[in-house]
């Protein structure tokens, strides 16, 4: 019986074990609803100066999702003060309205490209802020409240 179980956690560990995930971290926005001034921050340190790595934006989306893209303000800090800001387009969506993205029923995980190949060459810590830029088309003013989106996080694996 023991072996049975020791060998069931090895199975599962092993499994579940990513070799190139370095650090990944979600914040869950309130009720599906993501407010233009909710800023998803997100900190990091302790990464390997000589390594390179790809770094990703993960979104969950549901059903009510009204939009086939998203717009992102992505802001990376570096210990020393400086700052990367850019604004990102993602596609949510196939033209026939399919959601891409993995996951089953309503709820879809969308694992976007963010920075391929960076090297975080200082010590200390970095932080990453995102927030959504996501307006209707002729419109000056910005969505207060984006429905659907569940959860921000991040993602960074070593690269190949």
């Amino acid at each position: 019986m023991l072996r049975s179980v020791i060998a069931f956690f090895i199975v599962v560990l092993g499994v579940s074990c990513d070799r190139h995930l370095v650090k990944s971290h979600y914040n869950s926005t309130d009720n599906g609803r993501w407010n233009k001034d909710s800023i998803m921050e997100f900190s990091f340190s302790e990464l390997d100066s000589l390594q390179q790595y790809n770094m990703f934006i993960n979104v969950r989306n549901d059903a009510t999702y009204p939009f086939s893209n998203l717009f992102l303000i992505a802001e990376l800090s570096f210990p020393n003060g400086d700052r990367v800001r850019d604004t990102l387009e993602y596609e949510m969506s196939k033209p026939d309205g399919q959601w891409l993205g993995t996951g089953y029923g309503s709820l879809k995980e969308n694992k976007l490209w963010y920075k391929e190949n960076v090297v975080f060459p200082l010590s200390g810590v970095y932080t990453l802020k995102l927030s959504h830029a996501m307006r209707k088309n002729g419109q000056v003013e910005g969505i207060v409240d984006l429905e659907g989106i569940t959860d921000v996080g991040y993602q960074i694996e070593k690269s190949n």
